[in-house]
């Protein structure tokens, strides 16, 4: 059986997919008479291909089974693909470079106070949470050409718990 295992989420770690979204690093800005702070350019969306426009969208999660049977991997060859949590809730980041090499897979734990951008192109499970009803903001693609590619796995593998 082929397990995979969590690291820690982190920038440098999740380069190679795309970006961490998260203030921790950020230079914030104060605004609105010093009652609030603004951390601007924490991602680059990347939408406008092939007449793209943004779509800002709310994901409503639900555990899968344990253990995690993984089966399916996706990517948006047209754009990319932002989810940030709404609640302070860890959930996972299950990435690979190439989808049918089990070497190239990456897990990540990742904190209620951190959100991924999947950079155009990129191999990554759909949503991964721990808990039912975790909510999510997600900025992505929406327009013409098919912007989901799907590969179902043979054999597939499990993530370990």
């Amino acid at each position: 059986m082929r397990l995979l295992s969590p690291e820690p989420l982190t920038k440098s770690g999740f380069a190679p997919f795309g970006e961490v979204i998260e203030m921790d690093g950020a230079d914030p800005i104060t605004i609105n008479q010093g009652f609030a702070q603004r951390f601007n350019d924490l991602m680059n969306v990347d939408v406008a291909a092939g007449g793209g426009a943004t779509n800002v969208s709310l994901f409503l999660g639900q555990p899968r089974p344990r253990p995690v049977a993984i089966r399916l991997m996706e990517r948006h060859p047209l754009g990319s693909q932002m989810f940030l949590p709404l609640q302070n809730r860890p959930w996972l980041v299950l990435v690979a470079a190439d989808v049918h090499e089990f070497a190239s897979y990456r897990l990540f734990a990742a904190t209620g106070f951190q959100g991924v951008n999947y950079a155009r192109n990129v191999w990554h499970h759909p949503l991964l949470v721990h808990d039912a009803g975790s909510r999510f903001l997600v900025i992505d693609r929406k327009g013409p050409g098919h912007n989901l590619e799907e590969v179902w796995l043979d054999g597939g593998f499990t993530l370990a718990d």
